[in-house]
């Protein structure tokens, strides 16, 4: 696992120096800055949300997230979070409607902490990080790719 340990120490330590833009994007807001922060603090994070997000995920990548969403009657929250413009910001209740008791169940476990606690970590992160992974407002139609893809395009996203 050397990359995932070379873009988790990247992340750490970029968190720990207080990363460019982490205030503009913020908690509520989500997003890298967030992310880093929040992983210097519990560095499963990022594996969680990667294996969340990746094709090979529990719930099928981006297309099967955007599902859910709509499923769940929040597709105008994800569609806020791929497209230009603000991000709607969603609570650790929506989420847990939206993800279901397994894929939570999974990740809290992953994260060392309840599900509820879990969905609000995920609350907080996803929605600027969604909107960072499709730039300009697109995302790919078959997903970001395997959790292996989500990790080099996070890591070429620290290096900038």
């Amino acid at each position: 696992m050397g990359l995932l340990d070379s873009v988790l120490g990247a992340v750490i330590n970029n968190a720990s120096q207080g990363v460019h833009g982490a205030g503009a994007q913020g908690a509520a807001g989500g997003g890298l800055g967030a992310l880093l922060g929040m992983a210097a603090q519990n560095p499963q994070l990022v594996q969680a949300v990667m294996s969340l997000l990746s094709n090979d995920g529990p719930v099928g990548g981006l297309p099967g997230l955007v599902a859910r969403f709509q499923q769940a009657g929040l597709g105008d929250v994800m569609a806020s979070w791929l497209g230009n413009g603000a991000n709607h910001a969603i609570s650790g209740e929506q989420l847990s409607q939206v993800l279901g008791s397994g894929p939570l169940s999974q990740i809290a476990s992953q994260l060392g902490m309840g599900t509820g606690a879990a969905a609000g970590t995920l609350a907080q992160v996803l929605p600027g990080l969604v909107d960072q992974l499709s730039p300009g407002g697109k995302a790919p139609q078959a997903g970001f790719g395997s959790a292996q893809d989500l990790m080099d395009m996070l890591g070429g996203m620290l290096q900038k």
